[in-house]
């Protein structure tokens, strides 16, 4: 089950196309199918040039040399996919896209980075890869001839709640790359996430439109005490979460804004003056939590 309307969470693709097997006897074009389908998976749908495909591992697959999990293998071993998200990028980048693009979701913890972590520094960049990919979880979610899926979006036993919103942090609609859209750029999205267990807000994926949504970002201002506010006299300060701020009067345009969301740390008997202000000035607030 999706959480919520899976349209306005950017994952409705996903959630309506069937995961793709490679069936015995399948035709030429439906092998073709599959190799787009890795390429799209393993390279977090960045565009890839003919000169930057695996030619010879496609050769192979094609003559039935490799497995589905075999060509994957392959492909993210590539020099492509090292320049693109692993030598280009923090280490903590790299191992969530790993995460991502092999396993289908995002890491459960500081313990499943912390080992990754080990991996890279004992035994390097190739026996990182080998690790999802020999791994159980990978068997018993794909074998050898499915192509791997996002599955960190939908709920699932065992799955906690942080996990599950980490997922939307990273999936942010078909359409985005994990090459060249993201808002974070090179930079981890979830690491302190990941490290403190702490859950993200789930917001609709970013849009040219200011009131269609935009993926949240913290701010660096993050502390009660940099904002100068402290406990009220009823005892509680609130934290709130605002997106998608616009310029008065202006069509189809993030404003004078220079991030695309603000935190605000109001002590409770400022909370519906500064509710009130922010849908003056525009604001969505994606959401309010006591701290």
């Amino acid at each position: 089950m999706v959480f919520g309307p899976a349209s306005q969470l950017g994952v409705s693709l996903f959630e309506d196309t069937d995961p793709i097997e490679l069936i015995p006897g399948r035709s030429e074009e439906d092998v073709e199918s599959i190799i787009r389908a890795v390429y799209r998976q393993v390279l977090g749908n960045a565009y890839v040039m003919e000169s930057e495909r695996a030619a010879i591992p496609e050769s192979q697959f094609k003559r039935g040399e490799l497995s589905v999990r075999e060509f994957i293998r392959a492909v993210a071993k590539s020099d492509l996919y090292r320049s693109r998200f692993f030598d280009s990028v923090p280490r903590y980048r790299a191992i969530e896209l790993n995460f991502k693009h092999l396993l289908g979701r995002t890491p459960d913890g500081l313990e499943e980075m912390r080992a990754h972590s080990t991996i890279l520094d004992s035994e390097g960049f190739e026996a990182e890869i080998d690790s999802y990919l020999d791994s159980d979880e990978y068997q018993n979610a794909y074998g050898e001839d499915f192509v791997p899926y996002y599955r960190g979006y939908k709920t699932q036993p065992g799955q906690n709640m942080v996990g599950f919103t980490h997922m939307f942090a990273m999936l942010r609609g078909a359409s985005s790359s994990d090459l060249k859209g993201s808002l974070a750029g090179k930079s981890p999205v979830l690491n302190k996430y990941v490290i403190q267990e702490t859950p993200l807000p789930v917001v609709a994926p970013s849009s040219g439109t200011a009131g269609d949504g935009w993926s949240f970002q913290d701010t660096t201002l993050g502390s009660r005490t940099r904002h100068g506010a402290g406990a009220s006299d009823q005892g509680k300060v609130y934290r709130i979460e605002v997106t998608a701020y616009a310029s008065p009067g202006a069509v189809n345009r993030v404003s004078k804004f220079r991030r695309s969301n603000k935190v605000y740390i109001v002590p409770f008997d400022k909370l519906s003056e500064q509710y009130k202000r922010i849908h003056k000035q525009g604001g969505q607030i994606a959401s309010i939590t006591a701290i």
